[in-house]
């Protein structure tokens, strides 16, 4: 369904006077608008000329670049948006909690490196520098292993409450493993996912938009729903259910982005008792039917604490895939389960395997590199820090929205733990704008912009009370440029309505097969 939508929405972009008014603004809001842009545009090629150009070479030659680019900000403004502000940063040093790109700024970053970055930039160089040391005589050798992989396979064990590991090069194929598996030993055919769950990139568990082959074997179930529990009750072809942790954020929502920021009906819903409640529940029927239950625990493993979501929610899975983080900043994914799922063979017979390989996988720098970091995550300093951390991210973000509150600023941020959105609470159609307001302060972000800042648990009250007055400002400068203009008009449901009427303006031009100049640019009377 997902991708037959996504097949109908035509590509169309706002003209250069409507870009500034598509929420009907007055003529004064526009150029205010209008200004803004300008001066973020002047700055950000003042400041950031290094960067500017490697990423402009890189635009052509690396698919990601040119991907990430192009999806910062809804489609529609794309082309109104200088290529100033379209680029990510090149980076050449860490210190702390602090980045610095070719061009010589330093950011705080809340980008958390896609989660990987739970202790700190430097912690992770120890970890390089202390594998690097462990491994460097045996070097690159494939085949044989490194003797660390004794210490990680005994911890990993201890802490995923599972019997047995195996290791791999990323939390995709971590996941991919696990899955194969459970439907090699249940003999049955299909997976169950939770609606808006990311598990990997690969075609097996993304049967929406970005796969282009059909999927039959996956069944996408509503979150916290008694349905969802029917169908596991009764169907007799579920091999597996595959949860996200992190869906506990935004239940049946995908991960939040800027990209698709078309209003301000961003939310959050998290309620850590009532999913604790539904992942018991999971936990029961998959016991009594015989389904294997996956957590994917790449993203909250070794984040949420020593035992991630299994030990935040108080569930036992059956496998447990993990990554990012527990490489100690090299590349991993493990998966841990229970002896009867982990065989990748049936004695009965012998030509009836469950094949898994991989050349890099236990390689020896990384097993090296775990080593170390498995070593900090059992400690007591680190222990102390994961029995503190709920607590104190929730009240750093209640402190910060007291703040916004105050200064009237119509954003508030919402947290999982040390994941935090920030939400929308006046209706706009520009949001999106604050992501370049954030930089332009000294605040990084990944490229999906303030659906998704990922703090390192290392971030002192220091700095994060500095992170909240950079983060104050920018909202202050965004809505004195007049991006949050309070137009009584304005609603969500106005919104949603008015750039469907574009799309189908759009989709009409087309028809009436216009000179492709003409379709390529929606005139401003869109707005």
């Amino acid at each position: 369904m997902s991708r037959r939508i996504a097949r109908l929405v035509p590509d169309f972009r706002y003209s250069s006077d409507a870009f500034f008014q598509t929420d009907d603004a007055p003529e004064e809001i526009a150029q205010q608008r209008r200004a803004a842009l300008e001066r973020l545009q002047a700055g950000a090629s003042e400041r950031s000329a290094h960067v500017l150009r490697a990423s402009r070479e890189l635009e052509s030659q690396v698919s990601d670049v040119a991907f990430t680019a192009r999806y910062r900000v809804p489609f529609p403004y794309r082309d109104g948006l200088p290529a100033a502000l379209r680029y990510g940063s090149l980076a050449q040093e860490t210190r702390g909690n602090q980045i610095c790109d070719l061009d010589g700024q330093w950011r705080y970053d809340l980008s958390g490196s896609y989660g990987v970055n739970v202790f700190g930039y430097g912690f992770y160089k120890q970890c390089l520098a202390a594998g690097f040391e462990r491994a460097k005589d045996l070097g690159p050798v494939l085949g044989p292993y490194h003797p660390d992989i004794q210490y990680n396979v005994a911890a990993l064990r201890r802490i995923s409450g599972l019997d047995e590991v195996s290791f791999h090069m990323s939390g995709t194929e971590a996941v991919m493993q696990a899955v194969r598996l459970a439907r090699y030993h249940t003999r049955r055919s299909h997976l169950v996912r939770l609606c808006g769950s990311y598990h990997g990139w690969w075609d097996g568990v993304q049967p929406g938009v970005g796969n282009s082959r059909k999927v039959n074997d996956v069944y996408t179930l509503a979150d916290l729903s008694d349905k969802t529990l029917a169908v596991l009750a009764t169907r007799k072809d579920i091999a597996c259910v595959l949860i996200n942790p992190m869906q506990a954020m935004h239940p049946n929502r995908d991960a939040p982005g800027d990209s698709t920021l078309l209003s301000s009906r961003r939310s959050t819903d998290f309620e850590r008792e009532r999913y604790t409640v539904w992942l018991k529940k999971i936990r029961d029927i998959c016991t009594r039917r015989g389904i294997v239950l996956i957590f994917d625990e790449v993203f909250t493993g070794f984040r949420l604490g020593l035992r991630g979501a299994q030990e935040y929610f108080g569930v036992q899975a059956d496998m447990v895939t993990y990554g990012k983080t527990l490489g100690g900043g090299l590349p991993i994914g493990v998966l841990c389960g229970r002896h009867a799922l982990m065989a990748r063979f049936r004695p009965e017979q012998p030509a009836n395997v469950c094949f898994a390989r991989g050349t890099f996988n236990a390689h020896p720098y990384v097993m090296s590199s775990m080593r170390t970091f498995l070593a900090y995550a059992q400690s007591d300093e680190a222990g102390q820090c994961y029995a503190a951390a709920d607590a104190l991210w929730q009240a750093r973000v209640s402190a910060l929205n007291e703040q916004l509150a105050e200064q009237r600023l119509p954003i508030k941020l919402a947290n999982m733990h040390s994941v935090i959105t920030v939400l929308y609470t006046q209706p706009s159609r520009y949001n999106w704008m604050f992501q370049f307001y954030l930089r332009e302060a000294g605040l990084e972000l990944g490229w999906t912009g303030t659906g998704r800042l990922i703090m390192s648990l290392a971030y002192s009250d220091e700095e994060f009370a500095e992170i909240g007055r950079r983060l104050i400002a920018a909202a202050t400068r965004m809505n004195q440029d007049g991006w949050w203009w309070p137009g009584a008009h304005l609603s969500n449901r106005w919104i949603v309505r008015r750039f469907a009427l574009d799309v189908l303006r759009s989709k009409f031009a087309l028809r009436a097969m216009r000179p492709p100049e003409q379709v390529a640019q929606v005139n401003g009377d869109l707005s």
